[in-house]
């Protein structure tokens, strides 16, 4: 087989997950990287448990994320189709070939029988019932018109053994592998047969998926000796752990790619912290383009062992991305989070631009994912700022009375600031501490909450600046009134 083509082939019984997306990356990057060709196919044979919008999901989940494909279900190519529910007639072709050279038979087995057999064996295998059965059986079955399913032949004895690319030897005793079915009664394949037959007839050189697979990789190997046909190279990339241990689920935070998309995470940051789930370059090398990423990819360097996924460490890493972007490059990014939140009035996007961009250099250190902004910029806009609470406004081992003198105080010098910029503020800010004499913390805090609301923001001088002269005099008075008369303060 010549030429580098890997494939994914989701199955739409559900959104993209996470898990979904990093096989996807590995078999993008390694064909990116050898020069080769990445096709989607879509494995929806499992028609009673395909989910509406999943198919739509998976592309544009993938393209959100720049993965790109040469052949596909929205823009074929010369294997089409890649829809396996379209390709019904190929794998019954192929399983009526499977059947003609002795290699498969038909199974007339009840659904009932089977119940029985494997509450009787404890789970067993199928005992192979209608391998041996007669032509004088089958005719009969046929005649009544019996449903039945087309199981493969599996050698009684000896071992399939196959070499992973990651794993090295993989071999597996022959009687530990059932007669699978590979068409089911009502005409579909089973995933085994399928999978088999697309990968082979769309020349795929290099299957890469999850090492939950790696138990049925012998089955397909005897399915490919079956057909006379060469298998891949195949490559089982280690699982996905939350942290803690066990599988990743939804418990534990977003596991499906449009959930990280919807809470404002940027793609080029998912991207390189899903490459470095089970692949890394050296010990030390961890933020990636997807150039450099698509130019050192190599399976040799994808690890035996499983990997944990860290919402803390993407949390980082997207943190890292978003400080990157210039104000006008975040503010474009944050733009549908604004006026989803109700930041900005759709109809008129950019009333507030210049006003946003001001604050966005003093908000950019602290935003870990674009949906989180509200959080860090509600009190720069009136009508989400409150007056906060007496108790809030008195800082550690002062009294309300020290609180309400310095708010006094710094009235008066944020009245006598000619040029209200950062340098003039903190000029006028320091030389009231040493007037007051109380400690800096105890003077900043009780003015960064009284302007702010909270106790936490970004520099107090810039954020003074960007909410003005007028403002901040406006909140700093209703602040004192608060402490002056606590039960009929002004709420904003």
């Amino acid at each position: 087989m010549s030429g580098i083509r890997t494939r994914f082939a989701p199955s739409p019984t559900g959104f993209l997950h996470i898990g979904g997306l990093r096989t996807a990356l590995f078999s993008w990057l390694f064909a990116r990287n050898r020069g080769g060709e990445f096709v989607l196919r879509i494995e929806d044979t499992d028609r009673s448990r395909l989910v509406e919008g999943a198919l739509d999901d998976i592309i544009e989940s993938l393209r959100w994320v720049k993965i790109d494909w040469d052949e596909g279900p929205d823009i074929g190519g010369v294997h089409e189709p890649y829809l396996q529910s379209e390709r019904k007639s190929i794998y019954r072709e192929h399983a009526d070939n499977l059947l003609q050279s002795g290699h498969a038979y038909r199974c007339f087995c009840t659904p009932e029988r089977l119940r029985s057999l494997r509450e009787k064996n404890k789970g067993q295998g199928y005992d192979r019932h209608c391998r041996t059965l007669s032509a004088e059986e089958i005719r009969r079955h046929e005649e009544n018109g019996d449903p039945c399913v087309v199981r493969l032949k599996i050698p009684l004895s000896g071992e399939t053994a196959f070499i992973d690319e990651i794993r090295g030897e993989i071999s597996t005793k022959n009687e530990l592998i059932d007669d699978f079915v590979l068409l089911k009664s009502d005409g579909f394949p089973t995933y085994h047969l399928a999978n088999v037959i697309d990968d082979h007839l769309m020349r795929i050189s290099h299957v890469i998926r999850g090492d939950e697979w790696i138990s049925s990789t012998p089955k397909h190997v005897l399915l490919y000796s079956a057909f006379g046909w060469e298998p891949p190279v195949f490559a089982h990339v280690p699982v996905i752990l939350r942290e803690g241990g066990g599988k990743l689920s939804k418990r534990h935070g977003a596991t499906m790619v449009r959930e990280f998309r919807e809470r404002g995470y940027l793609p080029d940051a998912l991207v390189n912290f899903m490459a470095l789930l089970g692949w890394s370059l050296d010990d030390r090398t961890e933020f990636f383009s997807t150039e450099e990423l698509i130019r050192s990819f190599d399976l040799k360097r994808v690890n035996r062992s499983s990997c944990v996924f860290s919402y803390e460490k993407l949390d980082w890493f997207n943190g890292v991305y978003i400080r990157e972007k210039t104000p006008e490059e975040l503010y474009e990014l944050l733009l549908p989070y604004l006026a989803a939140q109700g930041f900005v009035p759709p109809e008129e996007p950019d009333r507030y631009r210049d006003y946003i961009l001001e604050i966005i250099p003093l908000i950019q250190e602290r935003l870990k994912h674009l949906g989180e902004i509200r959080n860090q910029i509600f009190y720069f806009f009136d009508d989400l700022y409150e007056v906060p609470k007496m108790e809030l406004l008195v800082p550690k081992k002062l009294v309300s009375s020290d609180a309400a003198r310095i708010l006094e105080e710094t009235i008066s010098a944020v009245r006598t600031i000619e040029r209200f910029e950062d340098s003039e503020i903190e000029q006028a800010l320091r030389l009231l501490v040493e007037t007051l004499q109380y400690k800096t913390g105890q003077v900043f805090m009780t003015i960064r909450i009284a302007v702010t609301g909270i106790t936490v923001s970004p520099g107090l001088f810039e954020t003074m600046r960007v909410l003005g002269k007028e403002r901040v005099l406006g909140r700093l008075k209703n602040s004192l009134d608060r402490l002056k008369s606590p039960d009929t303060g002004k709420s904003r």
